[in-house]
């Protein structure tokens, strides 16, 4: 019997940016896709334009759909609500208050779709997520056809979703059991952080990780006074705490890890914790600027994050990488710091080490999952193109996407969603603001 070897989707007349490792730049090629693979990367013209479906990426360029690796999706209908605040006030009066008032299955959900709409516009195709009502972000995404690693969150105080810790860690192994056959959603489990997670909490946590074999997220050194609080409590700061604990692992997702010394930056090399950075966040909320070049030089695994919209205040990760760069050049006062293409594959590659799934995504090779994303270069801010890197890093932005393609599914083409109803969820967004703002 005779193998089809006919592409679903052939992406044809582009520039072509693979990223497997270092970014080899092919000036015009090619990329068929089959059975939601990638199934070829060439240069020149592919042989013919047989196939199903058929993009022409004349005067555009294709690579790796970017991974956004850690926001809170629901609360993008948050966005805007508190601005220009301290953390500790930022949390405490405004976010928690407003967690507890409208938080339920409807706001997650609809706040979820709309955070997929805005990520699948600016070219995320797959996003790491840590909220409430799990359940209803997995919907949300799975309508939306993006990819995502989906953490159950829970605290040692009722949540939205839970009435205590423990009926919280239930709805954990609920989610992570309803979810772990999908094929886009990966599920997790999220443990707020070592001030709002007891010792026990935090080592259940772990526990119930290694039992699913799944990752398990936390927010870790993230101001300066969570290690001031964390250190009078406990005695350690918040990394010493967690390694006292035996809890520091290459199965553990550390978000933000702003405030660290050189021996805290060491240990987590030294157990393989993984590092998300969220440089727009934590200096809207002047939590401090991360020594991600440092972590970097010692091999720890880092990806790009926006965090969530109540914080950033978008999900638009071509910003991120522009400001990651420029923030460490500035922190440092030296313009080395934080190249184009350190940035870039922190935003692809980077993170989606960081997700552990690096064999499947981040990269264009054949047999990844064609998670795929067209940029049109036709633009005069993306003209003359003297080295593609940096014009990504440096002048694009998230609505120079023009098509979007997630496990070789068009989602977005020619500006258009495709798998979502965008004028329902904008609709969705002004009645909640409407309940919101009373």
């Amino acid at each position: 019997m005779e193998i089809d070897s006919t592409p679903d989707l052939l992406i044809h007349s582009a520039g072509v940016l693979p990223l497997p490792k270092a970014p080899r730049f092919i000036g015009r090629g090619w990329v068929a896709i089959k059975e939601g693979q990638i199934q070829e990367v060439a240069a020149g013209d592919p042989p013919s334009l047989a196939a199903r479906s058929v993009i022409n990426g004349q005067g555009c360029l294709v690579m790796p759909g970017l991974v956004n690796s850690h926001i809170h999706a629901p609360m993008s209908l948050f966005r805007g609500l508190a601005d220009d605040l301290p953390l500790k006030t930022w949390f405490e009066d405004h976010i928690f208050p407003a967690e507890a008032k409208w938080v339920g299955e409807e706001f997650v959900y609809w706040g979820t779709l709309l955070a997929c709409a805005e990520m699948i516009r600016a070219g995320t195709t797959a996003f790491a997520d840590g909220y409430f009502f799990e359940g209803h972000v997995a919907r949300a995404a799975r309508d939306s056809g993006i990819r995502a690693l989906l953490a159950q969150g829970t605290l040692d105080f009722p949540t939205p979703d839970s009435p205590s810790s423990a009926a919280g860690l239930r709805r954990i192994c609920d989610f992570i059991e309803t979810w772990s056959g999908s094929a886009t959603i990966r599920p997790a489990l999220f443990a707020h952080s070592v001030y709002t997670c007891s010792p026990q909490l935090l080592t259940r946590c772990r526990d119930l990780a290694l039992k699913y074999k799944v990752p398990w997220v936390t927010h870790l050194s993230e101001t300066r006074e969570e290690v001031e609080v964390v250190s009078q409590k406990y005695g350690r700061t918040p990394v010493n705490h967690l390694e006292n604990l035996n809890l520091l692992s290459s199965n553990l997702i550390a978000c933000h890890c702003v405030w660290l010394t050189e021996a805290e930056m060491d240990l987590l090399a030294k157990r393989g914790v993984r590092v998300v950075h969220n440089p727009e966040s934590n200096l809207k909320l002047a939590s401090g600027v991360a020594p991600i070049p440092d972590l970097l030089k010692r091999g720890v695994p880092v990806g790009l994050g926006t965090d969530g919209c109540a914080s950033n205040n978008n999900l638009d990760l071509f910003q991120e990488m522009d400001f990651a760069a420029k923030v460490h050049k500035g922190h440092r006062l030296d313009p080395t710091a934080m190249p184009a293409e350190t940035v870039l594959e922190m935003a692809t590659l980077g993170s989606a080490r960081v997700l552990g799934m690096e064999a499947e995504i981040g990269s264009l090779e054949v047999g990844k999952k064609a998670d795929v994303i067209v940029v049109d270069l036709n633009r005069p801010h993306l003209q003359p193109v003297y080295n593609v890197v940096s014009q990504l890093v440096y002048s694009a932005v998230g609505a120079d996407v023009r098509d979007v393609v997630i496990d070789g599914r068009i989602v977005m083409q020619n500006r258009r969603l495709l798998t979502l109803d965008e004028e329902r969820i904008l609709a969705e967004a002004r009645k909640w603001r409407k309940k919101i703002a009373g």
